[in-house]
């Protein structure tokens, strides 16, 4: 196991260490933007408390799973700083890391070559055993798991495609209603860490973050859809 030595005192020539909890960081991946990554962060709390990790850091994103590795800001940091202060990952599981195999093995090999271990909590699978040593199916499962995950997600695709197609086939229509407008209730219900940044915004914080673009892109929504919930909430403020 990789406990960290924190040096205590030299006595009678001798040097005294004591083992402290290992360290690590925790990496959390949902897909769209109307969804939060709490459970997976409790979850993987609660496992380090459990097992002597003490968490470093915590990285999260919201973005698809399929994306290339290098189209994903949070999963390369978590890499180079578990790389850099040899941490080892906790991830909830493997579709969680990416639902794309090629990406999925690229950071595989990635942490293999750099000594960096990953923990997958539902398939309860690692790249380094307790030894330091590879686990001997590991690349075996990785691809098999990591098949099942990309399956997965086309099988999903597919459903909700000939949902669609069944509906619209059968006379039904998609998208809101012909003069729908969306109310202060239904930007808070869908976009609330939107609409709780937007309020610092209002509040008078000029940070980049806070620009629309910014937005738009960390929530993966159209500027429009930005510019009106500022505008509706600026109008309630008002009022």
């Amino acid at each position: 196991m990789m406990y960290r030595l924190k040096f205590v005192s030299l006595h009678y020539g001798k040097i005294y260490y004591i083992m402290t909890a290992r360290p690590s960081i925790i990496y959390a991946r949902v897909s769209t933007a109307i969804q939060d990554t709490d459970r997976q962060v409790i979850d993987l709390q609660a496992y380090a408390n459990g097992n002597d990790y003490s968490v470093e850091r915590i990285f999260t994103e919201k973005i698809s799973g399929a994306k290339k590795n290098s189209e994903r800001p949070a999963l390369m940091d978590a890499l180079e700083y578990a790389t850099k202060h040899k941490c080892t990952i906790l991830c909830s599981e493997l579709s969680r890391l990416g639902r794309n195999i090629d990406e999925i093995l690229k950071s595989i090999i990635f942490c293999k070559e750099h000594k960096t271990n990953v923990y997958f909590q539902k398939e309860q699978l690692s790249i380094f055993n307790n030894d330091g040593d590879e686990h001997p199916f590991l690349m075996i499962m990785i691809a098999t798991l990591g098949t099942c995950a990309k399956l997965e997600r086309e099988a999903i695709r597919f459903r909700m495609k000939s949902g669609y197609d069944k509906f619209r086939a059968e006379g039904g229509k998609m998208g809101r209603k012909t003069g729908y407008r969306m109310t202060l209730e239904d930007y808070e219900k869908k976009y609330p860490k939107l609409m709780e940044d937007l309020r610092k915004k209002l509040k008078g914080s000029k940070a980049k973050r806070y620009q629309v673009g910014s937005l738009a892109r960390r929530y993966r929504i159209n500027p429009a859809t930005v510019r009106a919930a500022t505008n509706i909430l600026s109008g309630c403020t008002e009022a």
